[in-house]
């Protein structure tokens, strides 16, 4: 098994990575349990397909499930109300660990509840994709959409544990399992490039489910977001922000298409790295060969790469002024994540959005 701490003083937890882990939960959270139970929120699709492969595992612990229904919907005032109210019908303690079991929804949604209720109490996270093995479930952000914008409402709530079980992206949707390689891929990008280059040669044993590769990349990528994390908690020294990369023009098309299916978020994240790359080009800033590897990347593993694709293109102004009610607005300006390179990302606050709406005009 493979252990990663998450050096955080008094709110330093372990992530651990193992295939099968699910079926051994009783060894993990039968401790955190009260009363032989555990408070557990899940979706109706996650829980009908894994709840009792869960339960299993819990052993002689009972689970006491939440279910709210699957999709970025009930990432909403009225889906965390709904949970609070179940959580404390169900008599929660600031002592209990609140398990969220599932994707980023769940997992955001029940991290925030948590982070809340009783003016907070401790949870765990159990990801059950790709994207909320690698991202979502670590560092601590949890939030809510609201009209204005993607999680503009929420904490930072650290989790006390996280249990990584790579045999549960195995029944999971092939499009989700490429919306979640793009936070993989995000990680070499960031500083990564000999990770990315080991992607060029194996992301497709990882999107086809190789145990090996599949585990391989999603310890690297866990691991590069908790040293990024341990050095800046709470995202007030800019080192936190460079995970933001393919985020800023990401959640502008997000916001577009309505936080809907019909643009995953990940598939967003994927298309705002290739957009942050050609932008990066066009200002001299990178290469136009990386900018091409990453295109060609992401477009070999079946993710969107051109604004045409999404029904977006010339939509320029829009996207822009999307930006602009970002949460990474601050001082009048939308702060950026750019790149010097495969590796060599970094934050720039100096960006005219006029030229960024200018660029998404002519983008393909």
């Amino acid at each position: 098994m493979k252990t990663i701490r998450v050096a955080l003083g008094g709110r330093s937890y372990e992530i651990l990575i193992e295939r099968g882990l699910v079926d051994r939960l009783s060894g993990h959270l039968e401790p955190m349990a009260r009363d032989g139970r555990l408070l557990v929120i899940s979706d109706e699709i996650v829980w009908d397909l894994l709840g009792d492969r869960f339960q299993a595992g819990l052993g002689s612990t009972r689970a006491v499930p939440i279910v709210i229904p699957a999709g970025e919907a009930s990432k909403s005032w009225a889906g965390l109300s709904s949970v609070i109210d179940q959580l404390i019908e169900n008599g929660v303690e600031r002592t209990d660990h609140v398990v969220a079991f599932g994707g980023g929804v769940v997992g955001d949604l029940a991290g925030f509840a948590a982070a809340i209720v009783n003016r907070g109490c401790n949870f765990v996270q159990v990801p059950t994709t790709l994207l909320a093995q690698v991202d979502s479930s670590v560092g601590g952000k949890t939030a809510i959409n609201v009209p204005a914008g993607k999680n503009l409402v929420g904490a930072f709530h650290q989790p006390a544990l996280v249990i990584v079980d790579p045999s549960l992206l195995d029944s999971l949707d092939p499009r989700q399992v490429r919306a979640g390689y793009a936070e993989v891929v995000k990680y070499a990008l960031i500083e990564d490039p000999e990770f990315f280059e080991w992607l060029e040669r194996n992301g497709p044993a990882v999107l086809d489910g190789e145990a090996e590769a599949r585990t391989h990349a999603i310890a690297v990528a866990i691991a590069g977001k908790a040293r990024v994390v341990e050095e800046d908690e709470v995202e007030t020294k800019g080192r936190r922000a460079l995970l933001n990369l393919g985020h800023t023009f990401g959640h502008a098309l997000e916001a577009a298409t309505g936080f809907s299916d019909r643009l995953l978020h990940g598939e967003a994240v994927a298309l705002g790295c290739v957009l942050a790359f050609a932008f990066s080009a066009e200002r001299g800033l990178c290469g136009p060969d990386d900018a091409r590897r990453v295109r060609e990347h992401f477009r070999s593993a079946g993710l969107p790469t051109t604004l045409a694709e999404v029904e977006m293109q010339g939509r320029g102004e829009e996207l822009a002024a999307n930006m602009e009610r970002d949460k990474k607005h601050a001082a009048g300006r939308t702060t950026f994540i750019l790149t010097r390179g495969i590796g060599k990302a970094f934050v720039d606050g100096t960006v005219d959005m006029g030229d960024v709406a200018a660029f998404l005009d002519e983008a393909p």
